[in-house]
């Protein structure tokens, strides 16, 4: 299981919602089967919908 906070911490280039979400892709095409949101991501550009957009790039990738 990958925790967001996790996914953040050991990510420091990571600068924008943007790029936390292509992470996020990666991280679920790397095998990992359930992503925990345990923190809301604090970037400036991260939208209200934030979870819902991550969720649907982790189990659905850039499609």
């Amino acid at each position: 299981m990958a925790l967001l906070s996790d996914l953040i911490i050991h990510n420091p280039d990571v600068q924008s919602f943007p790029e936390l979400k292509q992470l996020v892709i990666k991280t679920g095409k790397n095998g990992e089967i359930h992503l925990q949101f345990d923190v809301k991501p604090d970037y400036r550009d991260t939208p209200r919908d934030w979870a819902m957009q991550l969720e649907t790039a982790f189990y659905w990738g850039d499609k």
